[in-house]
């Protein structure tokens, strides 16, 4: 394995179908945000799944899925969330990770707020035929 490039070290074959399936992840949830609905979120996570926000780590789709539901009754109420891949790279051919740029929407934006602007990055495993997240960590955009 290379030192300088261990991503380049293993030849990968990993379909067009399947990069486009994990690009299509972010787009996923930025539906199941915008209809507040915390099962479809849930659902594009592993049974075991994590998710990571600033203060948070859930363990689990039932967790993420009573947090968000939560979450979309109160301080996300209104909200919607946007996210555009800037890395993608593969492990295997049935794992990956995809790291994205976006942030949390309030009422009438189009653009994150600065307090709002992540960097995420998503662990990406294909258990069955559907990639599904493993993990979600976001990270704020900007230096506090």
């Amino acid at each position: 394995m290379s030192q300088q490039h261990p991503e380049r070290a293993v030849a990968l074959d990993v379909s067009e179908r399947d990069r486009l399936a994990v690009a299509e992840l972010p787009k996923k949830v930025m539906t199941a945000w915008a209809e507040h609905d915390a099962d479809a979120f849930a659902r594009l996570f592993t049974e075991a799944g994590t998710m990571i926000l600033p203060g948070v780590f859930l363990k689990g789709r039932d967790a993420v899925r009573s947090f968000l539901a939560e979450a979309f009754e109160g301080p996300y109420r209104g909200t919607r969330v946007v996210g555009s891949p800037i890395d993608m790279r593969f492990s295997t051919s049935v794992s990956g990770l995809l790291v994205t740029r976006g942030g949390i929407l309030a009422p009438g934006e189009t653009e994150p707020a600065r307090e709002r602007a992540v960097h995420a990055t998503w662990v990406v495993v294909r258990p069955g035929t559907e990639w599904q997240l493993a993990s979600y960590q976001n990270s704020p955009r900007h230096a506090a």
